[in-house]
């Protein structure tokens, strides 16, 4: 059995710091007794990163057993449609194993009735592991009545509900089905967020539970199926814990990924509710499952996994994407890394400042730099649109670094060459030849995994 105070025992205990403001509302944990432990913050960011999965030595060849380890870890990976480098469920893995065969993850997402993981709403659009299921059924059955849900979807449940029952009599009847398949599922406006109803419908009855994924199509469209027929035998047949507890459950889930986080980091993993969240937390720091401590230069409180390990350093270079829970929550990046960090892909070309898809390089436990990166699969090339190197940053440092892994995500994308973009700045401009070196490394060894083709962009059903 692993020590529940394995953390404890490498803090350093500390007189407690001045009072500064609590966070809002944190009345529902006031009983709790304030942190007397003390963590730094390069301490704290090197727990992160451990806790998450970066800094373990990579495979030549990684299997389904690794890749069913990583999503036990972090217990979810966040769906985005963007496909601009490769769909955004693929990168966080590549990040920690560093290419591996994508198939591998979406057998355990869509292989049957021993998939290991769902599709649900967990941090947005999710794939979480499957023996969580039980413990999103509050959520479900709160968006039945209305709750947590988006808008258009509540009123057409209250407009429509001859629609809704008629679209899961259908799929019941019929089988798996996508939106296009409906017999009567009317027209959609554009290509973006322009539903038909019988869409809407489909996506009602997946947030209420009564659908759920069976697969996707090769243009992402979602396929949807009942639970009974996609799910594992013994997850339907689970027993539906009470909110309280299925809500402790998933901040349990989220404090063992992120190993220290604020009250608000952890909340956000799977966008608990003030309310349910905080109650959840002041739950488990009562029973130690959680320890309050004080990290240094945060302002808000923060709580320790007790099994958290704290590893004196960290050996990463790592390409990350903007849906990895390393950065998600932008306010925590900026605490661990002193990374401010914004998407910029709804902003207009003329007003990006860093570029459109634009992954960050965690060298070590730092972010050094940043890059624009595309897939151009038509030429076979992966295309550096920008990079830019972070303040303090030494570029001899970090050019080797980022050669190596973007060479390994080109072998990975299976593109054959790596094309930088022109600039005269030094500080970003990487030797002469790099990018003769990255095309030899992308392009050798015989037994690299082959990987499938992602689709084109522009997909004509962005689901959710």
């Amino acid at each position: 059995m692993r020590s529940r105070n394995r953390g404890a025992a490498r803090i350093s205990a500390e007189r407690s710091a001045p009072e500064e403001a609590p966070e809002p509302g944190l009345e529902a944990i006031a009983r709790v007794p304030r942190p007397r432990e003390r963590i730094g913050a390069a301490q704290a960011r090197r727990v992160a990163l451990a806790a998450c999965g970066f800094g373990e030595p990579r495979v030549h060849q990684p299997t389904a057993r690794h890749v069913s380890r990583l999503t036990e870890r972090l217990g979810l990976i966040q769906i985005d449609s963007v496909n601009v480098l490769a769909r955004a469920h693929f990168v966080p893995l590549f990040s920690r194993l560093g290419a591996y065969d994508t198939a591998l993850l979406e057998r355990l997402a869509y292989g049957g009735r021993k998939r290991r993981l769902f599709e649900y709403w967990g941090h947005e659009a999710s794939l979480i592991r499957v023996e969580l299921q039980p413990h999103l059924r509050w959520r479900m059955e709160r968006a039945r009545a209305g709750q947590g849900i988006y808008g258009g979807l509540a009123k057409l449940r209250a407009e429509r509900p001859d629609l809704i029952d008629s679209v899961l009599e259908e799929v019941r009847r019929s089988g798996p089905l996508a939106a296009r398949d409906l017999a009567e599922g009317g027209r959609g406006k554009g290509s973006w967020w322009g539903w038909s109803d019988g869409k809407r419908a489909l996506e009602w009855l997946f947030w209420a539970g009564l659908l759920t994924t069976k697969t996707r199509r090769p243009g992402f469209d979602r396929v949807y199926d009942l639970p009974e027929r996609v799910l594992p035998p013994e997850i339907v047949a689970a027993p539906t814990p009470e909110p309280a507890e299925a809500q402790r459950q998933l901040m349990r889930v989220a404090s063992r990924a992120l190993g220290v986080a604020t009250e608000r980091d952890l909340r956000d993993y799977f966008r608990l509710g003030p309310e349910d969240g905080r109650a959840a937390l002041a739950s488990l720091v009562e029973t130690g499952e959680l320890m309050p401590v004080e990290v240094a230069g945060w302002k808000n409180p923060a709580y320790l996994d007790p099994n958290a390990r704290f590893p004196r350093r960290i050996e990463a270079a790592s390409l990350v994407s903007p849906f990895d829970p390393l950065v998600w929550e932008r306010s925590r990046a900026e605490r661990l890394f002193g990374f401010r960090y914004r998407i910029e892909i709804y902003t207009p070309a003329h007003k990006r400042e860093h570029g459109y898809y634009v992954l960050p390089f965690l060298l070590g436990d730092r972010i050094v730099a940043r890059l624009d990166l595309k897939a151009d699969r038509q030429s076979g090339r992966l295309l550096v649109l920008s990079q830019h190197l972070e303040p303090g940053a030494d570029p001899d440092e970090v050019r080797p670094a980022l050669e190596r892994e973007l060479a390994e995500m080109a072998r990975w994308l299976r593109l054959g060459e790596i094309v930088l973009p022109n600039t005269s700045d030094a500080e970003s401009t990487p030797r002469a030849g790099w990018a003769e070196d990255a095309k030899r490394v992308a392009t050798a060894g015989e037994d690299a995994p082959v990987m499938p083709e992602f689709p084109n962009e522009g997909d004509d059903d962005l689901t959710w």
